[in-house]
């Protein structure tokens, strides 16, 4: 068994024990590092009352308090599902280096496109992915941008302070 499926085996396990366990959904993810598991994730959405707590949130976040950093370049992570935009953008941020998934989105669309709201809430995969492509000024949400300038120093004030403590032995 090669590297990718065993770790690819993992995730779809993280993902069967939606089968059994209420408040979650059958969205597994595991991180690799060095040829390692360094964390572990499945939608746990309805049970924590999170939108964001997706499998591979969770995986990255698993893999982030066990490594102890928010850098996880040079990991790898294996999804059960071909990630939703919000798990992409979370992957870009930590840095994951490359990604395998097992269902395409249109799989999961066919299995569970048909269940009512009141079994999983819908989630408009093409919106999300136009919401995120696009600048704040051409979504459809709503925006309106407010007291700029004094979140603006506060990020300047931090860029400071963060530089100096750098600086500092």
């Amino acid at each position: 068994m090669s590297y990718v499926e065993a770790f690819m085996r993992r995730a779809i396990e993280i993902s069967a024990e939606a089968l059994t366990t209420h408040g979650t959904e059958p969205f597994g993810a595991v991180v690799v590092r060095d040829g390692k598991i360094v964390g572990e994730g499945i939608n746990r959405s309805v049970l924590n009352h999170d939108p964001t707590s997706h499998g591979e949130t969770e995986a990255i976040r698993d893999a982030c308090r066990k490594l102890g950093t928010v850098d996880l370049r040079g990991c790898d992570l294996y999804t059960s599902c071909e990630p939703c935009a919000l798990c992409v953008a979370a992957m870009e941020i930590a840095g994951i280096s490359n990604l395998y998934y097992a269902a395409s989105m249109g799989q999961a669309g066919a299995a569970l496109g048909a269940l009512p709201e009141a079994v999983r809430f819908p989630i408009d995969v093409d919106r999300l992915r136009h919401e995120c492509a696009h600048p704040v000024d051409q979504r459809h949400l709503p925006a309106s941008q407010a007291m700029a300038g004094d979140a603006a120093n506060i990020l300047e004030d931090w860029a400071r302070l963060a530089l100096s403590r750098q600086r500092s032995p």
